[in-house]
């Protein structure tokens, strides 16, 4: 089970907004475990956060805008892309305005600062979001289509094609996450020309020079349009490269618009609220449909967690066999109820039962229509839980668990031979003084089974 990471120490950068022309200084800083990504308004009353997960997003014109409450925080993909990059889990990003820095165009800048800060490793357990279906979403009105598919690992695949000869058609492909920094972190925003001449007329990108974007000529300019840009560049002379985009900069990359593209994607699909394990492909993406997208897998996610059901793969190796499980637990046959544990954390326990037809409780339980006592079901969940307390101790042979109160118990379902019952048990606060609260779930598939409210407490064996 990989652990979950922040950074060292704060660092900063500062610059201006690509739209509101801004100064602004940006402070990335350490957060405690399962914390996310989260933007400070540092020039704000109170300095309010808002979380970066897709139920925030309010605009995708040029860029991504989340917001909570009074709260707003502009063009955040390349800065999400770069924790991202980093595989950091947890961060708060101080702004003293209203959007980041633009930098360069890419995300490259972000990446160098959080390498300057360093990675330290958290208690916490890494949660993904594990794409086990085909999830699709498309926008036929532009062209936009967006692909996950199950994938140990996470991969993302591109194709722009705008119709244009200048630009032609592009592809790129990230195959791991450790290739973001070397190969796309320093891809940087584009623009045709057409779409520069409409946001300058509109009093847009106030940020914006030629040093920070790559602008395609698509049409012929003429003169008028040279002396408008030079103008507004402050530059003396604007020309146009044999390949077709203005001579402000070279291209690090012969396809670095399908690269940059590919960066937002990582991006906006960071608004999900955990790392991704999957391969998403994305045929001409836009913020839009990257949010939506977003949006639709983050919703995805909060239904599984409200379902609790966990996916189990019988291929995975266990985090406790039943060897290391009876080095735990005190409990052995026939009253050991667990055979393994799947994943824990320092706040939930996900282990596992098979029950099987030679239980000596079916002898005299039912025994010409067997079920699985619900008391059984009960104290098996309580052994998983008790994996979990004593897990938070630093030597567990010298304590027993003993239950204190249990509350709110349901059986929905009959638990027969043959079925294999995984149990989820997550803290409901911090364990203090040794007392536990847990809420416990028992599944049979996707099909809950059981529920109930547990406390115990751990005591030093005398």
């Amino acid at each position: 089970m990989s652990r979950q990471r922040t950074i060292s120490r704060s660092v900063e950068l500062k610059g201006v907004g690509l739209h509101t022309g801004a100064e602004v200084c940006l402070r990335f800083c350490p957060a405690e475990g399962s914390k996310g990504f989260v933007f400070r308004r540092v020039d704000l009353e109170g300095s309010p956060e808002v979380e970066a997960i897709a139920a925030n997003v309010t605009g995708t014109e040029r860029g991504t805008s989340i917001a909570k409450g009074s709260a707003e925080v502009h063009t955040v993909e390349h800065v999400l892309a770069a924790l991202v990059g980093a595989e950091i889990d947890n961060c708060v990003v101080e702004l003293d305005a209203a959007e980041p820095p633009i930098m360069d165009g890419s995300a490259h800048y972000f990446c160098e600062a959080l390498k300057e800060a360093g990675v330290e490793e958290q208690e916490a357990t890494r949660e993904y979001l594990v794409i086990n279906e085909v999830t699709h979403y498309s926008d036929p009105e532009k062209d936009v289509e967006m692909i996950a598919m199950p994938y140990d690992g996470f991969s993302v695949s591109v194709m722009v094609d705008y119709g244009t000869d200048v630009l032609g058609s592009q592809n790129a492909t990230m195959s791991s996450i450790d290739q973001f920094n070397e190969h796309f972190s320093r891809s940087r925003t584009f623009s045709f020309l057409h779409e520069l001449e409409y946001l300058l007329d509109n009093g847009m990108i106030k940020g914006g020079d030629l040093s920070n974007a790559i602008v395609y000529v698509d049409k012929d300019p003429g003169a008028d349009t040279m002396q408008k840009l030079q103008k507004a560049f402050n530059k003396e002379q604007v020309n146009v490269r044999p390949n077709g985009i203005l001579d402000n900069l070279e291209l690090h990359y012969p396809n670095e618009a399908a690269r940059h593209k590919l960066l937002d994607v990582i991006g906006d699909l960071a608004l999900v609220g955990r790392p991704i394990k999957g391969r998403i492909f994305a045929r001409r993406p836009g913020h839009k449909g990257n949010s939506q997208f977003a949006r639709m897998l983050f919703d995805k996610l909060k239904k599984e967690v409200k379902k609790g059901a966990p996916a189990y793969d019988p291929n995975a190796r266990p985090q406790m066999d039943i060897n290391a499980v009876m080095d735990m637990l005190p409990h052995r046959p026939p009253f050991l109820l667990v055979d393994k544990v799947l994943e824990m954390s320092e706040t939930h326990v996900v282990g596992m039962k098979n029950v099987t037809m030679n239980e000596q409780f079916f002898v005299g339980h039912f025994p010409g229509a067997p079920v699985m006592p619900g008391v059984l079901q009960v104290e098996a969940m309580a052994q998983v839980g008790g994996i979990l307390a004593l897990s938070l101790v630093p030597d567990p042979e010298n304590y027993l668990t003993y239950f204190l109160k249990i509350d709110g118990v349901r059986f929905k379902q009959k638990v027969l031979p043959g079925d294999t019952l995984i149990f989820v048990l997550r803290m409901i606060e911090p364990m203090r003084r040794g007392i536990i609260s847990m809420k416990g779930q028992a599944f049979v598939g996707k099909k809950l089974v059981a529920e109930a409210e547990l406390m115990a407490q751990i005591a030093k064996v005398k």
